[in-house]
């Protein structure tokens, strides 16, 4: 993808994680990876999707559910809902009460940056940005808060790699 204004890093001297220590949360190896869902138990799924659409934001997430991660649904349309799968539906991530492992997003890049905010105040200790999702100002941002960020990748390919 293209990299737009607001798409660019940040200064050196923005964020909280001084220097290029900051770059040690942008996670890119397999063996990362593998370690970040070993770890995660929770994922609150930005722009999940009903099942009945059929879209990525939809099956991704049953697919996690099924490998027996915890699914927290944030959906950002389909305001008609309260509950999905038998869980509560939140609109902001600040609003689920309970800690969070990953926020998993489903969000074009240019649509991140509202939510910014939102997922650095719920302190997830990972932030997914799906296949063919990447914004490299807002990975500098959630990484420099000291989250660990995935960019452009399938996290249902990523399970099935580590066999689950």
């Amino acid at each position: 993808m293209t990299n737009t204004s607001e798409n660019q890093p940040l200064a050196e001297s923005e964020g909280d994680e001084a220097g290029d220590g900051w770059r040690a949360h942008l996670l890119t190896s397999r063996d990362d990876i593998r370690k970040l869902l070993e770890r995660t138990r929770s994922i609150a799924v930005l722009g999940i999707k009903p099942e009945s659409t059929g879209a990525p934001a939809a099956y991704v997430p049953a697919y996690a559910k099924d490998a027996g991660y915890e699914i927290i649904p944030v959906p950002v349309y389909y305001p008609e809902l309260t509950e999905m799968s038998g869980h509560p539906v939140y609109r902001r991530l600040v609003d689920i009460p309970q800690p969070v492992d990953m926020v998993n997003v489903f969000r074009r890049p240019t649509d991140i940056p509202p939510h910014v905010d939102d997922i650095i105040a719920s302190r997830p200790s990972s932030v997914w940005f799906q296949l063919g999702i990447r914004n490299d100002a807002a990975a500098e941002r959630l990484a420099r808060a000291g989250i660990d960020v995935v960019q452009d990748r399938c996290l249902l390919v990523e399970l099935q790699a580590i066999g689950r």
